[in-house]
């Protein structure tokens, strides 16, 4: 563990915290000093991951969970108080994607499946976590969206309005909870690769669309998470933090920009200007 405390003794839940973001949300909050709980429907996957934390001389416990029933979301804040005794840090980080359908094939189940996974999930964590902040007046939810919160994807017409609906729940709870010393904020990913199976051809062509000229890892939104975390942010909420290497700021994609990367100058080799 490296010797950063600046989440030192807080008590964190990482929700979705097997593998992907909230994997490396969770060991980076436990290399800050923190005592992790990884909370995941995979319970296997969310123990191995916390005995990887603990092993490098973290704190961490792992808890399988579906964040989308009452009951299990439950047991996760009676381990945490039961191992840890509070709560300091809530990360709502579980959602599900899926393939794509088009509206006009989709029914009821397939709408609620995400609407549950994706924001009900969220209502129920912060529902437990919100009395527990409010008592100590102190803090930090943190709500992952989407680009799809305010943009569309085709064929992800409940995965966006999922979203949309995180970043209306983490507004109004940023108004609700401030008087009692509680920040919520959300975190914004961009083309993040968390599948170590995707192809070559797929992650160049993501690649070629960020203008910062490579698609986001895991651990690039780890550091923007300990930052909301900690006090650091202590006078931010409600705030969206786009962590997406420019994606979201374009106008038009790279493939369709009449002014492409390739007609940009060449940067010169000193800073020497001539004088004229």
């Amino acid at each position: 563990m490296s010797s950063s405390t600046r989440l030192d003794g807080r008590v964190a839940i990482v929700t979705g915290a097997a593998r992907g973001i909230g994997n490396a949300i969770a060991a980076r909050f436990a290399t800050e000093g923190a005592h992790v709980v990884l909370a995941d429907i995979d319970e296997s996957g969310a123990k191995e991951a916390a005995e990887r934390l603990v092993a490098d001389g973290g704190s961490a416990v792992g808890v399988g969970a579906d964040v989308g029933v009452p009951s299990a979301v439950d047991a996760i804040f009676d381990t945490t108080l039961t191992q840890f005794g509070t709560v300091d840090v809530l990360v709502n980080n579980a959602a599900v994607m899926g393939a794509g359908r088009h509206f006009l094939e989709t029914d009821e189940k397939w709408w609620d499946q995400f609407l549950t996974t994706n924001l009900k999930s969220h209502y129920l964590c912060i529902r437990k976590a919100a009395p527990i902040m409010a008592r100590k007046r102190s803090g930090s939810i943190i709500n992952l969206s989407s680009g799809g919160a305010t943009r569309s994807h085709r064929g992800m017409i409940a995965y966006d309005a999922s979203k949309g609906g995180i970043e209306a729940l983490t507004r109004g709870l940023a108004l609700e909870l401030g008087p009692y010393g509680v920040r919520v904020n959300a975190l914004v990913p961009g083309l993040i690769a968390t599948d170590p199976n995707e192809p070559e051809e797929s992650l160049r062509r993501r690649d070629q669309t960020v203008p910062l000229g490579r698609g986001g890892t895991a651990e690039d939104l780890a550091g923007p998470a300990v930052f909301l975390a900690s006090d650091d942010a202590r006078y931010v909420t409600g705030a969206r933090l786009v962590v997406d290497g420019g994606v979201l700021v374009q106008q038009r994609s790279p493939q369709v920009e009449p002014f492409p990367v390739s007609a940009f100058p060449e940067v010169p080799l000193d800073d020497t200007t001539t004088a004229g």
